[in-house]
């Protein structure tokens, strides 16, 4: 049976992104499996983390390699056609969609017309409380933490094979750490399928089946919960160190 997702060979360099000069290369030779339900992908930041995400989800095309969803190379396919095929992607910025309610934007993800109930739901899961929101637009009105969490209750509507998260952590101060890891431990007994969740969060990584570490654009680490130890006490390289870009390979 193939893996959910298969990264062969990867590099970027960020001249695909700016569209001019030979600019620097974010990763390098990225290669990963993804066949786990739950996996945290960590590391320093600017080692290529959201790179490699937008990467996945089809927001920036590679320099070189070759990308597989299911078996199925998917490296030309467009945001859009790898949408439909099954991939999820959460921005660590939400975007703005104006003139678009909160239930709407939550009927398109579930690929139905949702009722008031359902989609309370969605947002009830989310910690919104769901009367409140379900006929806002999805616009500046919103802050960055709300437009975050219903970014994430449109993830849960889709329940798709593949769904990657950057940094869902982020912008959410006023809603409990709790409550967010019981959504990705509920998506995670719900769907058939994995979540890819970009984090520097310990108790996000706690609960992964596989921890993947990047730093400097390259696969430094990968194993599943019983590296965090290490990683945490100052292994090779500790987690203190990879967080804050001390420890480098390549």
């Amino acid at each position: 049976m193939a893996s959910v997702l298969e990264l062969r060979n990867i590099s970027f360099s960020a001249e695909n992104e700016r569209g001019k000069g030979a600019g620097k290369e974010i990763l390098r030779d990225v290669s990963l499996t993804v066949d786990k339900r739950f996996v945290a992908l960590t590391g320093p930041n600017g080692g290529g983390k959201s790179t490699l995400a937008k990467i996945i989800a089809g927001i920036y095309r590679p320099t070189s390699g070759k990308i597989f969803f299911k078996g199925e190379d998917i490296t030309d396919l467009s945001v859009t056609e790898r949408a439909k095929k099954g991939i999820s992607f959460a921005f660590q910025q939400p975007v703005h969609f104006k003139g678009i309610t909160v239930r709407d934007l939550l009927s398109i993800a579930a690929g139905k017309k949702l009722t008031v109930s359902e989609a309370c739901q969605y947002l009830s899961e989310v910690g919104l409380c769901a009367r409140e929101y379900v006929e806002r637009e999805v616009n500046a009105s919103l802050s960055g933490g709300e437009l975050k969490r219903v970014e994430i209750a449109t993830i849960l509507a889709r329940g798709t094979e593949l769904s990657v998260f950057d940094e869902p952590e982020a912008g959410i101060d006023l809603w409990s750490f709790n409550s967010l890891i019981a959504v990705f431990e509920q998506l995670h007994r719900k769907i058939n399928g994995s979540i890819l969740i970009i984090s520097h969060q310990e108790r996000i990584l706690n609960i992964a089946d596989q921890i993947v570490v990047l730093a400097d654009g390259r696969v430094s680490r990968v194993g599943g919960r019983e590296i965090l130890p290490e990683l945490l006490s100052g292994g090779r390289p500790s987690l203190c160190a990879v967080l804050t870009g001390e420890s480098k390979r390549g």
